[in-house]
């Protein structure tokens, strides 16, 4: 039986791309300077991978014999953010930025959205820190009932509630309508639902977060799976990246170790095909919010979850751990950052200590899996590299 678990540890970078300038994130080295300021040695399980053995990475030491095979892939589309990454490694190439909002959204956006969600107000709308724009709005949300809009250097519409306020289901439905209407010239990549809880001074953001994308297109590595009649399991935020195409099952996380502990929960079940895993709280509760800290013990934290997975492993199963972006956390600003990815493969039937280089698109991952399961590519980007590691 064939299964790949494949792990996204999302805005785990490690190094700014040649063409970062372009981007304002020239400098930016995720996992380098979180190294600087802590031991990542202390990742042990992931050293055994080889993500000390990925060539150009910085302050974290090799080992001799790693376990299994890595390297680091550059991203071809247009972008740093979530969707882009993902919709490649799926073979998507996104060849226009999704567009921005730096200014906050036009007069003519928020009158359709106040319109269409029979609201009659809202707070902000303007780029902002998730956390900093509750805390300075909150409290008036609380006393309007008005939704707080804000959005970033990525291409989100963020609407964030408190969920004694503005209950769980109208928030979702308020973002439905707002998905509905953000087309053409206006299609942002994705709107996010931000709820939150508690009062001033202590309001937080809950695990009820939900992301409404634009639906990808097909055929890609997920669709050619389901048709093919195997499982796509998604895994915390993946169902809502891909907005539902080609997931066949799906379940919603509260953080990283529930992340861990449902793909456990899949492998389990003994099927074949793919699960596929994103762990959000390196990208939303400390990359974002420059943790350096927090970041650094979350790693470790997955680190040490990491050999109950591979333990769970049957002989066929393959086990691919990468990275969507970057978003350093002691890089200016609050954004992503655009980086190379590491990328590590493992499986009891594959090669051991296999460097892979650097793959000139994160499609590589997607193309190797339809590779295992001997399916066709199409005209998909990207090129496997399956026969290097078996």
């Amino acid at each position: 039986m064939k299964r790949v678990i494949w792990i996204i540890l999302d805005s785990v970078g490690m190094g700014a791309l040649e063409d970062a300038k372009q981007f304002g994130d020239e400098g930016a080295d995720t996992l380098g300077h979180i190294g600087e300021k802590y031991d990542l040695n202390a990742l042990v399980n992931l050293r055994k991978l080889g993500l000390g053995n990925i060539n150009g990475i910085k302050n974290i030491d090799s080992v001799k014999e790693p376990m299994g095979c890595f390297g680091k892939s550059r991203e071809r589309s247009n972008g740093k953010d979530t969707t882009t990454g993902h919709w490649e490694m799926v073979g998507i190439y996104t060849k226009d930025a999704f567009p921005t909002y730096p200014n906050g959204f036009d007069d003519e956006i928020m009158k359709e959205f106040l319109e269409k969600t029979n609201l009659s107000g809202y707070l902000g709308n303007k780029v902002a820190s998730g956390t900093a724009i509750i805390e300075e709005l909150g409290q008036e949300h609380r006393k309007t009932g008005y939704p707080i809009i804000y959005t970033s250097a990525d291409s989100v519409f963020q609407i964030a509630a408190h969920e004694e306020v503005i209950p769980l289901n109208r928030l979702y439905e308020i973002c439905e309508i707002a998905r509905k209407m953000l087309k053409g010239s206006h299609q942002v990549a994705r709107v996010i639902a931000r709820p939150f809880v508690g009062e001033k001074g202590s309001f937080v953001r809950t695990a009820n977060r939900r992301d409404y994308s634009i639906s990808p297109s097909s055929p890609n590595v997920l669709t050619i799976l389901r048709d093919y009649g195997l499982l796509v399991a998604g895994v915390g935020k993946i169902e809502d990246i891909f907005n539902k195409v080609g997931i066949t099952e799906a379940v919603h996380t509260k953080d990283n170790i529930d992340g861990v502990e449902q793909t456990l929960e899949f492998m389990k079940e003994n099927r074949e095909g793919l699960i596929f895993t994103n762990l959000v709280e390196f990208d939303s509760k400390w990359g974002h919010r420059r943790d350096v800290k927090g970041y650094y013990e979350g790693l470790v934290e997955f680190d040490k979850r990491l050999p109950a997975m591979i333990e769970a492993m049957g002989e066929e199963d393959i086990l691919i751990i990468n990275a969507d972006h970057g978003c350093d956390p002691t890089f200016k600003g609050t954004d992503h950052t655009r980086e190379y990815i590491p990328v590590l493969v493992y499986g009891k039937g594959l090669k051991k200590n296999v460097d892979l280089g650097v793959r000139d698109t994160f499609a590589d991952i997607g193309q190797t899996i339809l590779e295992y399961f001997n399916l066709p590519k199409g005209n998909l980007l990207g090129e496997g590299f399956l026969k290097e590691i078996r």
